[in-house]
């Protein structure tokens, strides 16, 4: 099993859900954390916490839907900290409108954070580890990138991108010593509704049943942590709708009576 003790680790989105928790699994675990998000302050908040577990945790605040900002951020933090052994994609944003009162500027908005700014950073950081002929790319999808979702066209699109990409990319990178790990959790009990885009632009400012009742965050920080030690090429994490993937994939006439019955 890897040992993540001392490996410099890059996690987006590390200031509040999944991200957070990941930052706190891995502080336990030794590493010497990189945590990115918009937030600053609640930035600051999560990496005084992890200084509790590991000697190392810096902040580098910033908007991965600006693919510029992006690419400027990777250069300061290969720049200061000098490698990538772990970058941890994990900053996205979901939905909850329907596609006919969906503009477009929407669409490309949730493309931007989900798909383009992952691959943004992922190619900075990739010639470093391609050099070093070692690394672990993650990224955070979701079962909505198994299958089709209603209320969620422009996300599910976006993580269906996100496991074109990355399954592409693993198989490129099969002769490189460098892992690639999808995970693809299901109702996991964060904000993501809450801060989910409606068609007029505005968070959704609800939370869902499914995401009240779902997995604890550090539960799924924790199914996260073992699949990378463990070098998993995908990992399902969740509860009991992760059962959709696998009636889509057997059962599709089923699927395709559940998720019109679906209302939000």
């Amino acid at each position: 099993m890897k040992n993540l003790k001392e490996k410099v680790v890059w996690i987006t989105g590390a200031s509040s859900g999944i991200g957070e928790a990941l930052a706190y699994a891995l502080a336990r675990k030794g590493a010497k954390l990189v945590l990115s998000a918009r937030n600053k302050e609640k930035l600051e908040l999560v990496r005084t916490n992890c200084l509790q577990h590991t000697d190392t945790c810096l902040v580098f605040p910033v908007d991965l839907s600006n693919v510029q900002q992006t690419e400027e951020a990777a250069d300061a933090v290969l720049s200061q900290v000098g490698r990538v052994d772990l970058l941890i994609n994990n900053a996205g944003r979901s939905q909850r409108s329907l596609a006919k009162e969906t503009p477009l500027k929407i669409d490309r908005d949730i493309m931007e954070l989900n798909f383009f700014s992952v691959v943004a950073l992922t190619k900075k950081v990739l010639p470093h580890m391609l050099k070093n002929q070692s690394g672990h790319l993650v990224v955070i999808s979701s079962i909505s990138g198994k299958f089709g979702f209603p209320w969620r066209t422009a996300y599910a699109a976006s993580k269906h991108a996100i496991q074109g990409y990355f399954e592409s990319l693993r198989a490129e990178l099969s002769q490189d010593n460098i892992q690639v790990t999808i995970v693809s959790p299901g109702r996991i009990k964060t904000n993501i509704s809450k801060n989910a885009l409606t068609q007029n632009g505005q968070a959704y400012n609800k939370m869902d049943d499914g995401q009240a009742n779902g997995m604890l965050p550090e539960d799924c920080a924790a199914q996260i942590v073992k699949a990378i030690q463990k070098n998993k090429k995908d990992v399902l994490v969740g509860k009991k709708e992760l059962l959709m993937v696998y009636i889509r994939r057997f059962v599709p006439a089923l699927y395709h009576k559940i998720v019109t019955r679906i209302k939000n």
